[in-house]
């Protein structure tokens, strides 16, 4: 079922504008800030990357993200929130050259949410066991209205500095009283069980080369071990541990890209001790060797430029 011809309209012109930003470039981040802008010409192969707290759209084109054994799919009649920094697995499933795949990313961070909830009265949350730090809803007119707003400011650089912020917060505010909104305060609010794991999900970001025990991480979060296991596993669909595993492996392939890093010299940097486990958990996350994955990439892009 297509959607509605109103949204599907706006979405036609919003597809339009993202279009005219990634001509020269697929991945753009916009002056506007925490916003970036993408163009995929075919669909994917599943590739590993993180969604950090943000919201997407799609203006064009499905995606399908991969979190834990859980599936997400989004269009251009639904938004994807992600609340906290998820290791996932994504593939874009609608794309051609003739059509392609056009969406948006926007950041944020848990301070101006906690702002516009107390200078706009929205409801506090219930009090409830943390939920799933990802979710999909449905695209409503006003909210893809202020998104286009957002990406036409890619064009008023002068204005950027004071409307940007306004068209944030009602983005934001929006999400807040939408249907996806109680996830969204749940991770805002102070005190909240999803507020204390996404505090040892920050800590991770950081310290994640570190030897890490579950029991600081529970501390962090200022839960017992049990209960702390129980939420994160709740929220992020994965183990501590698993998570963290995540977390080393792709910091180990970004390195082997951007810094040329051998093997061995990013296991050891990402806090692994035996270069050959290193190995091992690679080919099984990633499909190959770490040599073999790094080249095929390297050759991909050489390809793309060419």
């Amino acid at each position: 079922m297509g959607a509605k011809p109103e949204l599907a309209n706006k979405m036609t012109r919003l597809a339009s504008n993202i279009l005219r930003w990634t001509e020269q470039e697929a991945y753009y981040p916009t002056t506007v800030p925490g916003l970036t802008v993408f163009k995929k010409t075919d669909t994917s192969k599943p590739a590993a990357g993180f969604y950090e707290p943000s919201v997407c759209l799609i203006a064009q084109g499905a995606k399908r993200v991969q979190l834990g054994d859980e599936s997400y799919i989004y269009d251009t009649e639904h938004y994807l929130f992600s609340g906290v920094l998820l290791p996932v697995v994504t593939q874009v499933t609608d794309a051609s050259i003739e059509k392609p795949y056009l969406g948006l990313k926007l950041t944020f961070d848990y301070q101006e949410i906690t702002q516009l909830m107390t200078d706009s009265q929205v409801p506090p949350p219930k009090e409830r066991s943390s939920g799933r730090g990802m979710a999909t809803g449905t695209l409503t007119a006003p909210l893809i209205d202020a998104f286009q707003r957002l990406v036409d400011l890619i064009d008023e650089e002068q204005h950027i500095p004071t409307l940007a912020p306004i068209i944030r917060r009602e983005i934001f505010y929006r999400l807040l009283i939408a249907e996806q909104g109680e996830t969204l305060r749940q991770l805002a609010a102070m005190g909240t069980q999803t507020h204390q794991v996404a505090k040892a999900i920050s800590w991770l970001k950081s310290n994640f080369s570190k030897k890490v025990r579950v029991e600081k991480l529970a501390e962090i979060a200022s839960m017992g071990v049990s209960t702390f296991h129980h939420h994160f596993r709740n929220m992020t669909a994965m183990s501590p541990l698993q998570y963290v595993k995540q977390l080393r492996l792709q910091e180990a392939r970004k390195l082997m890209l951007t810094e040329h890093l051998d093997a061995a010299s990013a296991a050891f940097q990402v806090g692994y001790e035996s270069p050959s486990q290193f190995s091992r958990e690679y080919g099984r996350f990633y499909g190959c060797s770490p040599a073999k994955d790094v080249n095929e990439i390297r050759l991909k892009l050489a390809g793309s430029k060419a």
